[in-house]
This record gives C-alpha cells, sequence and structure tokens, in this order.
C-alpha cells in the first residue's frame, strides 16, 4: 500500500516515470521504459519478479514505490458476453468499468469520477451527485485490473506478453464522470495507452466522450487528440438546455466551432456525435433534419442510441420504428448513422446505467425524495442534464 513515504507507480506516464527514475532514484532514463513494460505490458507489480531490473534498483523500488492498483469490489458477467467490475476507490466511493467484447476487437469503458457533477437526469449515475475526481492511477489502474483479469481468463498458450495478443483492443472514456473535467489525471492515463511501451494503442482506438466542455476541448486538441465523441442528444439550444445544463454554458454554436477546431489537428479524423433516443423528447422527424443543418460543415457520424430506462427517470425509449425514421432522414443526408445495440443491460452495464455505489456528499438522493411528488407531475422537458454514460467501441 502506498504511504506517505511511497509513490504509486501506476500514477505516473512515461515521461512522469522517467523523471521520478532519474531524481529519485538515480537512474538510467532506459530503466523507466523497462519498469513501465514490466507493469502495463505484463501485469507485474512484484519488484523481484522484474528480473532484468538490477537487484540494487529493485531493492529502491522497495523502498520507495509500489504498483497498488485499485481494489475489485465485485465482477459481474452477462448473458451476452459483458463483463462489469465495480472498483473501490476508497472513501465509500466505487466507479465501474465494463468490457464489451466483440469478434474483431474488444473494448473497455473507463470511469474518469466518481459520481458526476454535470448531473443527467437521463443517466442513472447523475442521481448519486459528485464525489470526486480520480487519480491517474485509479483510471488507468481500470484498464491495468481488467486487461490482466481478461488475459488470465484466456488459455495458457494464449497468456503472452506482446501487444498484438491484448485482450482490450479499444478504449473509451464514457464511464462514471465528465472526463474533461477531469482533465490532467485523464490525460496522463490516456498517454499511457497510447504509449509504445505500455499498452501501445492507436490514437483512433482510445476515445473520449464529452458532453460539451469547449475550453476543455481545445486543450485536449493541443495536448492529446484522441478520437472525440460528443453527447449532443438535441438540435436546438432551447431543447438542449433542458436536457444537457451545460448547454447553457457552451451553447451548441460554441460546441460545434470547437468540434471543427478539434478536427483542424487530426483533419482525417470525425466527430462521433451520441444522441440518445427519447420517446416524444427528441425523436422527432423534423429533429433530425435539424441535425442534419446543425453538423453540415463538421466531418461526423451519428451514433444513435435507445435509452436505457431506470427507476423514475420518467422517461421512455423510443420505439425501434421512430430510431429507424430517425436514422433514415441522416443517412440520406449522407451521415454515418449506427443504432448501438444494447449490450449488458441484465448487469445494468448498458448505456446510462453506470451508477456504482458511492457516498452521496452531495445530499442529493435526500434532495430528490422531498420533491419526488413534483417530479412526477413534471414534464419531460423539465429535465436537466448532463454527459450520458456512454459506451461506444470506435
Amino acid at each position: 500500500m502506498a504511504t506517505a513515504e511511497t509513490v504509486n507507480l501506476l500514477d505516473f506516464d512515461g515521461p512522469e516515470l522517467g523523471a521520478y527514475c532519474a531524481n529519485r532514484l538515480g537512474e538510467k532514463p532506459f530503466r523507466a521504459k523497462q519498469l513501465q513494460r514490466w507493469i502495463h505490458q505484463s501485469g507485474v507489480a512484484d519488484f523481484d519478479q522484474m528480473t532484468d531490473l538490477a537487484k540494487s534498483l529493485r531493492d529502491k523500488l522497495k523502498v520507495h514505490a509500489v504498483i497498488q492498483p485499485p481494489h475489485i469490489l465485485s465482477d459481474h458477467l452477462s448473458a451476452d458476453g459483458v463483463r462489469k467490475w465495480l472498483i473501490d476507490v476508497g472513501n465509500g466511493n466505487a466507479v465501474e468499468t465494463v468490457f464489451i467484447p466483440e469478434t474483431a476487437r474488444g473494448t473497455l469503458c473507463i470511469s474518469s469520477q466518481a459520481g458526476c457533477a454535470v448531473n443527467c437526469r437521463f443517466c442513472s449515475t447523475g442521481k448519486q451527485g459528485f464525489n470526486r475526481n480520480l487519480s491517474t492511477s485509479e483510471i488507468i489502474g481500470q484498464l491495468w485490473l481488467a486487461e490482466f483479469a481478461l488475459r488470465n481468463a484466456l488459455p495458457s498458450d494464449q497468456r503472452n506478453a506482446g501487444r498484438a495478443d491484448r485482450v482490450i483492443t479499444n478504449v473509451v472514456m464514457m464511464g462514471m464522470g465528465e472526463p474533461l473535467l477531469n482533465f490532467n489525471p485523464v490525460v496522463s492515463a490516456m498517454r499511457l495507452m497510447l504509449d509504445d511501451n505500455a499498452y501501445g494503442l492507436s490514437r483512433r482506438r482510445v476515445t473520449l466522450s464529452t458532453s460539451g466542455v469547449v475550453p476543455m476541448m481545445d486543450r485536449l486538441a493541443a495536448e492529446l487528440p484522441v478520437a472525440l465523441a460528443v453527447s449532443l442528444h438535441a438540435p436546438n439550444d432551447k431543447l438542449r438546455d433542458e436536457l444537457v445544463p451545460l448547454n447553457k454554458k457552451y451553447p451548441l454554436r460554441e460546441l460545434i466551432s470547437a468540434c471543427q477546431r478539434y478536427l483542424k489537428t487530426a483533419p482525417r479524423d470525425f466527430i462521433t456525435f451520441e444522441y440518445c433516443m427519447l420517446d416524444g423528447v427528441n425523436d422527432e422527424v423534423a429533429h433530425a433534419h435539424e441535425l442534419v443543418a446543425l453538423v453540415r460543415d463538421v466531418h461526423c457520424k451519428f451514433n444513435l442510441i435507445p435509452f436505457n430506462p431506470f427507476p423514475e427517470s420518467g422517461l421512455k425509449r423510443s420505439s425501434a420504428e421512430r430510431i429507424r425514421r430517425f436514422a433514415q432522414v441522416l443517412l440520406a443526408a449522407g451521415i454515418v448513422t449506427t443504432i448501438r445495440k444494447t449490450r449488458g443491460d441484465d448487469i445494468d452495464a448498458a448505456c446510462g446505467q453506470l451508477a456504482g455505489d458511492v457516498v452521496d456528499r452531495t445530499r442529493l438522493a435526500e434532495r430528490n425524495q422531498g420533491k419526488k411528488a413534483k417530479d412526477l407531475a413534471q414534464t419531460t422537458t423539465e429535465l436537466s442534464g448532463r454527459t450520458m454514460i456512454e459506451i461506444h467501441p470506435t
């Protein structure tokens, strides 16, 4: 366990680990790369097992450092193969991490915050309120735990340490929390995901989803332009103000401009617009036509997400026919459009269902209970919103 005298090496990206080895341990830069490979490619947490490190270095590491991922509280496997871990992040807080296996890839959905500060009513996480940001070790630790748990479940002849044999091929920052409101730890963790001495994923296989924190979108474009998904959910400011209150601060005109600026850093890329289909709220054909006009100057695709109901949301999923008609308008305009298949709903691992088990320091549940009768009488246009918990393998 990390103490005041030790550091958790999972908190360091490549440059940070190099600086730590040089400045604290007096070691050459190549030692940091060796150490990274042991930690992130081989899943080794015991320094004595790092056989190509000098014994003197291993002895120093045992005194000054630990490799400490967060603790798994529970592990659930869905009938369709989706796997969900409940991860302990201390002080009564927990977050959820979800693995979605597919024929040609495996996608891991990672959380960035315990709870959610933006509080979307069509996402079950919002009812918890916000507890705290996660550290780099708690973010990358989710990938570390999942990768090696999945790899160890393989037959022994398939458990090679090389990148080509990794089980997880895509990572999406779409779990609990708004990633851009926890910028530095999230970016540090994503740097490890891309690092050839760590997980070695390509930039297009790491996706960050945001509800539209415009200044941080610009900063991400400058520092680490990974694939970007934007939680849109409405074609105009009036409706989006109701569904995503962050829109009042960063309205659609500013958000779309930020998307265009983001694409200038990687002109071959596209923005994925996530759109939760809410029956009678945002799923009219007229809404689809508005979307076509809104995004006409953005290289993009749409991912239509059937809403996953949860208790007291007051919302219903759009019918398959309404979703089909909506998608047809976008497709006819030449916009690549997919309808997300619901996965893992039998273990509450589907989009919008990641709730975790956290201490509600905002007393949101208590305050909501007092308004329950009033809330039941309100219309669905009186919703407040934030980023949906979205699992989207790009």
